[in-house]
């Protein structure tokens, strides 16, 4: 299993100088990609610009989003800024997409929070006819460049039922945002491969997991931090959020070897402080349990 690591570019100080030190330390050290998640209502840098940054300072490393918020995006230039990424860095994109669940990301943007499911599934066509060079329509014509033969590879993320379907006919495997239980989520997996293979789908969908982490000595204390400064609009969401972070190098290994285990591909850990302690530590005990 391949260890990808989250960037902090929703920290209040988040800055290009720490994005580009992150990104090339994060290539040195051997991660297999760099990833980066998205708000609407936020500080937060915007994910697909910080990943842009990121193809023109590596060479080999991955770029995920983990994952974009396709709804509140117009669809062509969603296309256009993903296909473009892919074809700069050669290739190395993963475009995580989801819904997301905050309805003022959808309000900020013009679109119809409650359309989002919908939404998703009018654009995730339109995308892979636009990614193959293809025109948008009988009267308009092909939108962007051309990346690679099906565009750049779509992981679809989320925990409702509809997103098996939706793998299954237009995705590439399953993005696993992040805090969902074990058992739900081998669930969930199965009920994609299987659905999978029903489609005629040759190959296995690829299966990406997350979570959030802490190391050192005030481990706690930046969990504690940015969980509530990310999701303390629900309480409970962030009390439950911080019971499964792992915030000691014992709990981050459990973690990674319970993924292994569950046959995730590749595992997202995302920094809660943008100390780059943070990304030497875990490359230590990411080495050590490869």
């Amino acid at each position: 299993m391949r260890i990808a690591l989250g960037l902090p570019s929703r920290v209040p100080s988040a800055s290009g100088e720490l994005m580009l030190e992150w990104v090339t330390r994060a290539e040195r050290l051997q991660f297999s990609s760099v990833v980066v998640t998205d708000r609407v209502v936020s500080q937060a840098l915007e994910p697909l610009s910080v990943l842009a940054m990121a193809a023109g300072a590596t060479r080999r490393i991955g770029l995920m989003t983990s994952v974009v918020i396709g709804p509140t995006r117009e669809t062509t230039l969603l296309a256009r800024q993903a296909a473009t990424i892919d074809t700069l860095s050669g290739g190395r994109l993963t475009l995580g997409l989801g819904i997301g669940v905050r309805d003022n990301d959808y309000f900020a943007t013009g679109f119809d929070f409650h359309r989002r499911g919908r939404r998703v599934e009018e654009q995730l066509p339109i995308l892979r006819r636009l990614w193959a060079g293809e025109p948008l329509s009988n009267e308009i014509g092909p939108i962007g460049p051309r990346s690679r033969a099906r565009g750049p590879e779509l992981l679809i993320g989320g925990y409702v039922p509809a997103i098996v379907r939706r793998i299954a006919l237009w995705g590439d495997g399953y993005m696993a945002p992040g805090g969902g239980e074990p058992e739900s989520m081998v669930k969930m997996w199965q009920q994609i491969e299987r659905a999978w293979r029903e489609a005629g789908r040759e190959g296995k969908p690829r299966w990406v997991g997350a979570s959030y982490f802490a190391l050192g000595p005030n481990a706690l204390d930046h969990a504690t931090r940015y969980i509530n400064a990310n999701y303390g609009y629900n309480p409970e969401l962030a009390a439950r959020r911080l019971r499964s972070l792992p915030a000691s190098r014992q709990a981050v290994e459990d973690s990674i070897k319970r993924q292994a285990d569950m046959g995730v591909d590749e595992f997202i850990l995302r920094p809660c402080a943008e100390h780059l302690d943070q990304m030497e530590l875990l490359a230590e005990i990411a080495a050590r349990v490869r």
